[in-house]
């Protein structure tokens, strides 16, 4: 399954009320970090779709959310299992410590 863009609106539906975990990767065009860390997401929504969704919002075009939740840097990647933000990494890494990281909190 292939990662799925969350915006302000569907944010709620997609994310806070999904029936299992949603791993949002909160990125913006200009960061290049977040897109050397894009490929590695996708690969990793693939592998583990039966364990957690991934999802891309991007920052500069939906300001709400990530403004209450306090982004401040980018990438940032967020953990939230039944509605509530159990994790979080700051930054780019490679794909087995993206993925290593996620399984461990999974």
């Amino acid at each position: 399954m292939a990662t799925i863009a969350v915006t302000d609106a569907s944010f709620e539906d997609d994310v806070l009320k999904s029936d299992k975990p949603v791993l949002v990767d909160f990125w913006a065009d200009w960061c290049g970090p977040c897109k050397m860390i894009g490929p590695a997401l996708e690969e990793i929504s693939d592998e583990l779709s039966e364990k957690v969704t991934i999802a891309k919002m991007d920052i500069m075009a939906n300001t709400g959310i990530p403004a209450e939740i306090g982004v401040k840097s980018i990438p940032l990647m967020v953990l939230f299992k039944d509605g509530k933000p159990v994790a979080q990494k700051l930054g780019a890494a490679p794909k087995s410590a993206l993925k290593g990281w996620l399984e461990g909190e999974l």
